[in-house]
């Protein structure tokens, strides 16, 4: 999910007492998938380890020759790695693909569309067997934990379900060191062979010294998986498209950001133009969250309206330079204000009409760059926070609780292991005291500033016209911040053209729900930006960005 929410997300799960063993946490890591050579499309992986044991989750989209929607999928092992369930939830060439799988003691039981005609499969496993499902390649994971203790000879009992177990022999271990930018790391490489009842299968999987799934390859396939910050970031997929879509390159701070233009379809000179931006919930252009390309359906519709349209991937990602982990909000706005220094230079684009549009956090990024940029004409802020990053992270954290209805014993020791990150972060202060594993996600530039922005702070500075847009479902960042912004931009900013807009029925994602919480995002019936999203922003544009007399 969110970087933004990823990273709250992660220190709700990593916000448990430090007497455990091993730390609890998560890890996210996108992967990019290749047939013959050429990327089809991307994979996000979740792995979160806690008290309860550990959960691999994921979500992706395979383009031709598969056309795969793979909307959910999960696979959640007990403490001591034994296997307990499996969900996915995907579709094939527009056709549903659900499993329900649970582990009862030595027996699989699943239902759903791939548990055959009977509605109900039972599958015998051994105590030990790992499980995998062939539309998440991030289950693999799984094995890649395995085999961090495999020698050469080793057999693994991994069940792919709803199929069946076989047995994975390790036929070879090799050693190496593996560079990314300026990082080297240990890696393994281990050659398989997958027993299947149809003949044996080759497959060559890659693991960091951590045992953290790096590359899946599968030779008599012609299939490589591969981890994004290790896969090429000239590599792209086109997820969704628009009419008048065009692929650009500008140039950033000491790297490309790799963007696409829609242009729009009627256009009589100099044309208005609209940069946006995803939330970190999305590194890509498209700005792709549960299935839904929300940047890429925005910029249609902004397009329609005889704007042009710049969406982008985020730095680090896609076909963008940089280092994602290195970068704070303030290095976004700085990619911002390059998109808008090439767009002034581009004789199609109106330089005194240029709008920033953010979603989420992506929002932040928008009012940022509106005070640092005097070519930005208009901001819009989408499903945007009011409370600083620190009190927002602590808030979903009180609002998981009670979703989970944590005793209060645990509540209390989370938040305040919760309040001495933050601590640490903001005075690099008292690190000492929090669990390692805790330290590698939290203390990074990112996280810094995300804790530290303060919308109250910059939304003084800004004097251009600004929208306040929110679904009225909006789980992630309840309607109540929509009402505490608006009351800042309207007695604190510049601004003499506020407008703020509820959206009745939509949620964070700005399609429409029926409860708005993240757990329906897998199950939404319509992954289509909601129209009436739609028609309150370009109507916006319109009335901020007129013709020039």
């Amino acid at each position: 999910m969110s970087r933004a929410h990823c990273i709250c997300a992660l220190l709700l799960t990593l916000a448990a007492p430090a007497a455990a063993q091993d730390p609890p946490g998560t890890t996210q890591q996108g992967f990019t998938v290749f047939v013959r050579g050429s990327a089809i499309g991307r994979e996000q992986v979740t792995v979160t380890t806690g008290p309860a044991g550990t959960t691999i989750s994921g979500e992706g989209r395979l383009n031709a020759p598969v056309d795969l929607t793979l909307r959910r999928a999960e696979i959640r092992y007990a403490p001591g790695g034994a296997a307990e369930s499996v969900t996915v939830d995907a579709t094939i060439a527009g056709a549903p693909v659900s499993l329900r799988t649970r582990v009862d003691g030595a027996t699989a039981v699943s239902s759903g569309s791939e548990a055959g005609p009977s509605g109900e499969k039972r599958d015998q496993l051994s105590d030990d067997s790992v499980i995998i499902h062939n539309l998440f390649f991030g289950s693999n994971q799984a094995i890649a934990t395995r085999l961090r203790d495999a020698e050469v000879g080793t057999t693994i009992p991994v069940y792919i379900a709803p199929l069946g177990e076989v047995p994975v022999r390790v036929t070879d271990i090799q050693t190496d060191r593996m560079q990314t930018g300026t990082t080297t790391f240990g890696v393994r490489r281990y050659a398989l062979v997958f027993g299947n009842p149809g003949g044996d299968l080759a497959v060559n999987l890659t693991a960091d010294d951590t045992g953290a799934l790096i590359a899946l390859n599968v030779p008599a396939q012609s299939l490589d998986v591969v981890r994004d910050d290790v896969a090429s970031a000239t590599s792209r997929m086109s997820v969704y498209s628009n009419p008048g879509d065009r692929a650009v390159l500008i140039p950033g701070t000491g790297f490309n950001i790799g963007a696409t233009l829609t242009d729009p379809a009627r256009a009589e000179g100099p044309v208005p133009a609209v940069i946006l931006l995803s939330g970190s919930d999305a590194a890509d252009r498209d700005g792709v969250v549960a299935g839904v390309p929300i940047m890429g359906q925005l910029a249609g519709a902004v397009a329609e309206a005889g704007f042009l349209a710049v969406r982008y991937d985020r730095r680090g990602s896609g076909q963008t330079g940089g280092r994602a982990e290195s970068a704070s909000l303030s290095d976004h706005v700085d990619d911002v204000r390059a998109v808008v220094r090439w767009l002034r230079d581009q004789d199609e684009v109106d330089d005194r009409r240029i709008a920033v549009i953010g979603h989420g956090d992506g929002a932040w990024v928008a009012l940022l760059a509106a005070t640092r940029e005097n070519r930005v004409a208009a901001v819009g802020l989408l499903a945007a926070a009011a409370d600083t990053g620190a009190d927002l992270v602590l808030t979903r954290q009180q609002e998981e609780f009670e979703r989970a209805d944590v005793p209060a014993e645990e509540r209390a020791a989370r938040a305040d292991l919760q309040r001495r990150i933050h601590e640490a972060v903001l005075t690099g202060r008292g690190w000492e005291q929090i669990p390692p594993a805790v330290r590698a996600q939290a203390d990074t530039p990112w996280f810094d500033s995300f804790l530290r922005f303060d919308p109250a702070r910059v939304i003084d500075d800004v004097d251009q016209p600004l929208l306040l847009l929110h679904g009225e479902l909006d789980r992630q960042v309840p309607v109540a911040q929509l009402d505490r912004l608006a009351t800042l931009a309207r007695e604190e900013s510049d601004s003499e053209a506020v407008e703020v807009i509820t959206v009745r029925g939509v949620n964070h994602l700005l399609v429409p729900a029926v409860t708005g919480e993240v757990s329906e995002y897998g199950t939404l019936s319509d992954r289509n930006v909601s129209r009436d999203v739609l028609s309150a922003i370009t109507g916006w544009l319109s009335r901020s960005l007129p013709p020039r007399r």
